[in-house]
């Protein structure tokens, strides 16, 4: 889907339809996407669900950044985590997340 057609399929009212508070939380959304690591993580996850080893391993930085990143990740809610055991899986929350990347990086080509 192109980046025109997705906009019109979308309906998202007009700036009045938004409250404050709505607009704080979209503004706080995009500023989760502000940071390469974070986007790196991301883009990692959409091959699908990883530990934070393998995660690490990926991207070629320490635990503890990453660690951290996860953890923004997943307090934003755009990543979840499963446990087995002792270890920990994350993956991208939904398709949402999948789209936000994808519509980026189509912009950003164009």
């Amino acid at each position: 889907m192109s980046m025109k057609e997705f906009y019109d399929q979308m309906d998202v009212g007009s700036i009045n339809d938004m409250s404050e508070e709505e607009l704080s939380d979209l503004a706080e959304l995009f500023k989760i996407f502000g940071d390469s690591t974070r986007i790196r993580i991301l883009y990692d996850l959409l091959q699908g669900e990883k530990n934070v080893t393998e995660i690490t391993e990926d991207l070629e930085m320490n635990q503890s950044a990453i660690s951290r990143q996860l953890k923004i990740l997943r307090t934003s809610k755009l990543i979840g985590v499963r446990r087995e055991g002792t270890a920990k899986y994350y993956s991208l929350a939904d398709d949402h997340v999948k789209t936000i990347i994808a519509m980026g990086k189509e912009h950003i080509e164009e």
